[in-house]
């Protein structure tokens, strides 16, 4: 165990299993630069000793596995100038690329919410394990982001266009949702987890640990939904995709339509253009791409409006710049991705 229960990431070594727990139950685990470069190290340590043969990570608290990046921290360090922001963007994103390219075993115990950058320490590991509550989201285009920690190589992935529909939506799954849309792996109740572990740390395969401990997750919603999801996600546009949605019959369309023209027009535009992009790239280079995109959103407005509108003065109202998706063109989304020359993301 860590010396201090109180830091904000515990490890601890339980015979051949390395064990992560996310020790900021109060702030719903939320992401730290601290706990993404200890976490960095630890993996590489792990990584290196033959005694342990896989690594899980879980979240204190009821509430959350992890809520994401500590968004407050974010909007403060960025407004304040300097490299606070990227500093930690730097960071997690090598923690994401880590935890892609381990070696051994990587099992998330999935509870409460994952989103954004709770998803990015989840679901790039080999096995992501839901119990009941477990409710997974990329709700960044609401405050001037993008879904980032990797949604660029996940999302795109997923079955039919589910990802574009998360990723323009911001649209929340519960568990059976999340296996479905195979964000999840396995469902297991939470009671069970320490037996789990218990048999991770004997050393038994994730799978052969994981056989015998079955949680009824109930019926995922979404296969009903995906031919729809499939007809107007497919789109070659933004505009493309909302006008579909707004002469789609189904009954969840004119919702998706009205949530999307709620989102940043910019958030949105490079989101569709980062998906899109996504799809053909490898891990690393989604992960650089990524760190251009983010570093652009830190030098401008929607991101501070955002969180301000939601988090800070929760008024709700955010007043985006652009205001709509026609003014935001082609070149304002093509300086997202440019080269960022001696400041590219490195990957160790």
């Amino acid at each position: 165990m860590s010396a201090h229960e109180d830091a904000e990431v515990l490890f601890e070594q339980r015979s051949a299993l390395g064990l992560i727990t996310l020790n900021r139950p109060r702030a719903l685990n939320a992401l730290t630069r601290g706990m993404c470069v200890a976490m960095d190290a630890q993996l590489v340590r792990w990584r290196d000793d033959d005694a342990i043969r896989a690594v899980v990570i879980r979240g204190a608290g009821e509430r959350a596995f992890c809520a994401g990046g500590d968004i407050r921290m974010l909007y403060e360090a960025g407004r304040a100038g300097g490299s606070g922001a990227t500093d930690f963007y730097r960071a997690e994103y090598r923690l994401n690329a880590r935890i892609r390219h381990f070696p051994k075993p990587y099992i998330s115990l999935l509870h409460g919410i994952v989103m954004g950058g709770g998803v990015g320490v989840s679901v790039h590991g080999s096995h992501r394990v839901a119990d009941a509550s477990a409710v997974f989201a990329m709700p960044e285009t609401g405050i001037g982001l993008f879904p980032d920690v990797g949604g660029s190589y996940f999302l795109p992935r997923l079955p039919g266009e589910i990802g574009m529909y998360l990723a323009l939506t911001g649209s929340r799954l519960q568990t059976a949702d999340m296996l479905f849309a195979q964000v999840a792996t396995h469902s297991v109740a939470a009671r069970n987890w320490e037996m789990l572990i218990d048999r991770l740390a004997a050393g038994e395969p994730p799978d052969a640990a994981l056989a015998g401990l079955p949680n009824e997750p109930g019926a995922s919603s979404l296969p009903e939904d995906l031919e729809a999801i499939d007809r107007c996600f497919a789109h070659g546009s933004v505009e493309a995709i909302l006008a579909s949605l707004d002469e789609d019959e189904s009954t969840w369309a004119p919702l998706a339509a009205i949530t999307i023209r709620m989102k940043s027009p910019t958030s949105v535009k490079i989101t569709f253009r980062q998906l899109r992009e996504g799809k053909s790239l490898a891990f690393d280079d989604c992960m650089r791409m990524e760190f251009r995109m983010v570093n652009r959103v830190m030098g401008g407005n929607d991101f501070y409006e955002g969180v301000r509108a939601t988090i800070i003065d929760k008024d709700n109202e955010p007043v985006w710049r652009p205001e709509t998706l026609p003014e935001v063109s082609d070149s304002d989304v093509e300086a997202y991705f440019a080269s960022l020359g001696e400041r590219e993301l490195e990957l160790r």
